[in-house]
């Protein structure tokens, strides 16, 4: 392949640094690189002016010789026109909202700033010591939100003062490390007077005194608080629960915070609810705790938002304790009389993403967006709970909101052709009567110089005699009549969708710009096929879903004529990663190559090694040394008597195995176990070990490595 040329735009010089900002790419090649997509901008919090005449945007760029991000600010008219960027030193400034239709809020420095809509007249609102995590104003903008960490000593004891350089950590509890991090602070909001945008220091915990974090580990944000139109009141999403409980239960709820009276309110559970004993071995499925699990809000609730009229509160719940991917509806609370009604109950896939729709708006009350048959689409809702789909596009929408101008809503919409963009939306009274409107292209100078493989979808029969969907992903220098090594894709989760995600790692037209076929089934276990669908992999990890992956990748080796059924590879990440460990025991020869990302091997291990032990207790039913006791679960003899590390006697197949050493999810001894097991039964395999990287590869020089790697190992073994 033809090598990249490269070009930074260098927008200023601070300090003696260069500022990364949007580059300028020459390619020598049409097909898709590590370095181009590594190039390509990244957008995210988006907003529109009060009075919905301008966009205000934040989009990452990278840098891999520098191996760092920038993020800047960047601003545009509702039509897209005039598009121009207001950052220009070298710190990074985000999360950008409108004060005013003239002034614009930002945070960089750890505090909270605000500039004209020019980028002139920049000012510091906060003055924190850089410790500003998050912020929100309330609507009459005499107040504001701000999230801080504390120090948490709950689980972590603090070293001896005369003991400063010590650096190991006493652990009284579970939960003593999430994610990636050992937890030694927690988040919480803080509440501010503000005088002409100026944050006064009066800085009140919502929290005061109490050990729970807000917003919430591990991807919670400043979206799970919302304030009242009237700014007399605060919603906030808390999972007040910590160590051992922490680590087994999911059940987080909305607590309203009055800000005269400073009391705080939880409008989930009955008032009086006491949390009935929970067994931290066992599903909590079959717990009391579960019991009444839609009247005790057991799950997650989390993200509220008031309506206009500040009437009612609206957010996304799930009914069960322990369940991480349980049904997602949304729930909405009158606030005069209590009373909650579930707007989405008759729409069979989850809601991950929602926004009120204008009080004069007659034909909506609630927008949201859903998947469903492997995309992510907009839909309406109503208090009666009749959903209307309003758009219909291979595509997924990641993001909408009020675009202000009374009707329009504004959005984000990536695809697996395509990386993420703004959009302007007018729904219709059907999908054919609903106007779509792009109006960024941030990555156009590059895409215009790539050529992608196409995309296809096919519906396959599986074992049971069920209708599948397959994503099939031509290579990008397709020719009539070869053939092309093939992959077939693991999706995580194990309940996330194979939807039309633009990824910057598992990217799609990046195998295809390497001349590979890509076989992705939506295989039992996904959302967007109904609740009985998604449901059917807990506690069945090898079974159906499993026949699902082979039925694919049979169903495209034998009909599909471009597939080469010699040169076949799995690859996959998480829960796709397990698939690969346990398909490499169980293929019958169909494959030449394994990739494993992240993935569990043994599920034993697995159990005491995962920080969210909720997880594992709802997936497998029982700890592993409850297997002599009477009610043991005959779910978690299975899955345990077929966990990966059992079959390593029938690996035949080179195999790359990858881990992150951050990563407290699926710890890396899962993967070098793989990759010794291995090497000790004879076989080809390499391993990727990232001292410095979690679930995922976020540094930009990680990012060139993995993919090299992945395709160096394809390379090898079925070209």
């Amino acid at each position: 392949m033809a090598a990249l040329t490269l070009t930074v735009i260098v927008s200023t010089k601070a300090q003696g640094t260069d500022v990364i900002g949007k580059s300028n790419i020459k390619l020598n090649s049409r097909m898709m690189t590590p370095e181009a997509l590594w190039a390509m901008g990244r957008i995210s919090s988006v907003a529109a002016s009060p009075d919905g005449r301008q966009v205000v945007y934040q989009v990452g760029y990278y840098s891999v010789k520098q191996n760092k991000s920038h993020h800047v600010i960047c601003i545009m008219d509702a039509d897209g026109k005039n598009q121009r960027q207001l950052t220009t030193g070298s710190k990074n400034e985000t999360d950008p909202t409108w004060l005013d239709a003239k002034t614009i809020a930002f945070a960089t420095g750890g505090e909270v700033w605000c500039m004209k809509a020019d980028g002139t007249d920049r000012r510091q609102l906060s003055k924190t010591s850089g410790k500003v995590e998050g912020f929100k104003f309330s609507p009459d903008r005499t107040k504001i939100i701000i999230v801080k960490s504390l120090p948490f000593h709950d689980i972590i004891q603090k070293n001896p003062d005369d003991l400063p350089k010590a650096t190991g950590r006493r652990v009284t509890d579970l939960m003593y490390r999430h994610w990636d991090h050992y937890v030694e602070s927690i988040q919480h909001p803080f509440l501010c007077s503000v005088s002409d945008y100026v944050i006064a220091d009066d800085a009140t915990d919502l929290l005061e005194g109490e050990p729970y974090e807000c917003p919430m580990e591990p991807f919670g944000g400043i979206e799970q608080l919302a304030w009242s139109p009237d700014s007399k009141e605060i919603a906030y999403t808390c999972r007040k629960q910590k160590g051992l409980n922490y680590a087994i239960s999911t059940d987080s709820d909305i607590f309203v915070y009055n800000i005269s009276t400073r009391k705080t309110k939880n409008i989930c559970k009955p008032e009086g609810y006491v949390q009935p004993k929970m067994d931290p071995t066992h599903t909590l499925n079959e717990q009391p705790v579960s019991y009444g699990a839609r009247l005790y809000h057991a799950g997650y609730d989390q993200n509220p938002q008031y309506s206009p009229d500040g009437k009612h509160i609206a957010w996304q719940t799930m009914a069960r304790n322990g369940y991480e991917s349980d049904w997602n509806q949304l729930c909405v609370y009158d606030r005069e009389t209590g009373a909650k009604i579930y707007v989405t109950k008759d729409w069979d896939s989850d809601v991950d993403a929602f926004c009120w729709a204008p009080e004069k708006d007659k034909s909506a009350d609630l927008y949201f967006l859903s998947v469903w048959h492997g995309c992510v689409n907009m839909y309406s809702t109503n208090m009666d709970g009749k959903v209307k789909q309003l758009t219909e596009n291979w595509a997924d929408w990641t993001s909408l909101q009020l675009a202000n101008d009374g009707r329009r809503i504004l959005a984000t919409r990536q695809s697996l052709s395509a990386p993420t963009d703004i959009y302007m939306v007018t729904p219709g009274k059907n999908i054919e009567k609903t106007k779509i409107e792009q109006i960024s292209f941030e990555n156009k100078h590059i895409l215009d110089q790539l050529t992608f493989g196409k995309m296809q979808q096919r519906w396959v029969t599986t074992t049971d005699g069920k209708k599948m969907l397959v994503w099939i992903m031509l290579p990008a220098n397709y020719e009539e009549g070869k053939k092309y090594p093939t992959l077939l894709f693991c999706e995580g989760g194990p309940q996330s969708p194979v939807s039309q995600f633009w990824s910057y790692r598992w990217n799609f037209q990046m195998m295809a710009a390497n001349g590979y076929v890509v076989v992705a089934p939506n295989r039992r276990g996904l959302p967007g096929f109904g609740q009985q669908w998604k449901e059917e992999i807990s506690g069945d990890w090898t079974g159906q879903c499993m026949n699902d992956y082979l039925a694919a990748i049979d169903d495209a080796a034998q009909n599909l004529p471009f597939v080469d059924k010699d040169r076949l590879g799995a690859v996959g990440a998480s829960f796709g990663g397990f698939s690969v460990y346990y398909l490499a025991g169980h293929h019958q020869k169909r494959f030449k190559a394994f990739i494993a990302h992240d993935g569990a091997f043994n599920l034993e291990s697995m159990y005491t090694d995962t920080e969210e032990v909720f997880f594992s207790n709802w997936e497998y039913d029982d700890a592993y040394w409850n297997k002599n006791r009477d009610n043991y679960s005959p779910r978690a003899a299975k899955t345990y008597e077929n966990s990966p590390h059992r079959f390593v006697d029938q690996w035949d197949t080179p195999i790359l195995c990858i881990h992150g050493e951050k990563d407290y999810r699926i710890v890396y001894n899962q993967g070098m176990g793989a990759f010794n097991a291995a090497r000790l039964r004879g076989i080809p395999a390499e391993l990727l070990i990232f001292p410095d990287e979690n679930h995922w590869v976020l540094k930009p020089q990680n990012g060139i490595l993995w993919q090299r790697t992945f395709f160096d190992f394809l390379k090898k073994w079925l070209k």
